[in-house]
């Protein structure tokens, strides 16, 4: 099937808007449109249409899709802050038990500094690090290239984690030995596998701020891994984590950074953004009744 819709003009947008029942003032519908694509907002109108049609039911206005356009927005600045603070905390720990474990260079010399990676894997890994070495242009990494690239061809591996993108650490994490995966883990209270699983559920929120994308309603892709109820009973009663939503993933960030910046005020900005939009429905986030009586969140 040929695609044959005529691109609209921002007037178009809004009237077509309005012919579907969507509510608003029409010059600051058209405003709004200019600057964020009709197809963004989409996402945020698409809960208030009216069955399998592309009306809306009574009573929806552009001003409460905006709201939650902007809710979302200061939602994905939130997950970005709390992320960088998980992110960095993990290449600090785990370039110094790396480092004391094999080396300033183990990493790239020793396979036995990666045992959980198949030696095609552990190839790809350094090159890719070298790769990612080549292209960085932090000032550290060009000092020490003209300091000691007579010498080396690589960082250290406290350079090297500096400069990783986040799915190169994810490898380097993966790929380490279980003692130093679990050293890490242990530094947010948590099994290894469990910890990595929040890392590449994180990984992939981060992918998705990057992008400007939806968190709001999102059902996530990459689910992360729950620790198990016998240990962590406050994940489960009196109110049960779930991992599907981003109430998941808002808990995992807020466990974090208790542990690892226990002086961020990161939970009264988070607190202070659900009272800036009372009207956002965050069940549709995967917030359970009464979420605010479990104890990861008092």
């Amino acid at each position: 099937m040929l695609y044959a819709k005529p691109p609209l003009t921002f007037d178009q947008q809004a009237d077509l808007l309005i012919q579907r029942g969507m509510t608003g003032d029409r010059d600051l519908m058209i405003a709004r449109l200019s600057v964020v694509n009709y197809y963004r907002l989409s996402g945020y109108w698409h809960p208030f249409k009216d069955g399998p049609t592309d009306t809306f039911r009574p009573g929806t206005s552009f001003d409460t899709v905006w709201s939650r356009y902007v809710f979302d927005r200061r939602l994905r600045l939130l997950m970005i802050d709390a992320i960088e603070r998980i992110e960095v905390a993990v290449r600090a720990r785990l370039a110094y038990e790396h480092a004391h474990a094999f080396g300033s260079f183990g990493y790239v010399s020793d396979p036995s500094s990666l045992p959980k990676l198949r030696a095609d894997e552990r190839s790809k890994f350094l090159v890719t690090v070298a790769e990612e070495a080549s292209r960085s242009r932090e000032i550290f990494v060009r000092h020490f290239f003209s300091k000691y690239g007579d010498s080396h061809t690589c960082l250290p591996v406290w350079e090297a984690t500096e400069i990783m993108a986040f799915g190169t650490l994810l490898t380097f994490y993966t790929g380490s030995p279980h003692a130093i995966k679990k050293v890490v883990a242990a530094e947010f209270g948590m099994p290894w596998g469990v910890f990595r699983s929040w890392l590449l559920t994180l990984n992939t929120i981060r992918n998705t701020c990057a992008h400007h994308g939806r968190l709001w309603n999102r059902v996530l892709g990459v689910k992360p891994l729950m620790p198990d109820a016998a240990n962590y009973p406050d994940w489960h009663q009196p109110v049960r984590i779930g991992n599907d939503k981003m109430f998941g993933v808002l808990t995992i960030c807020h466990h974090c950074l208790r542990q690892v910046a226990p002086q961020s005020a990161w939970p009264r900005r988070f607190s202070a953004l659900l009272c800036d939009f009372p009207v956002v429905p965050v069940a549709s986030m995967g917030f359970p009744t009464r979420w605010q009586e479990s104890p990861l969140w008092k």
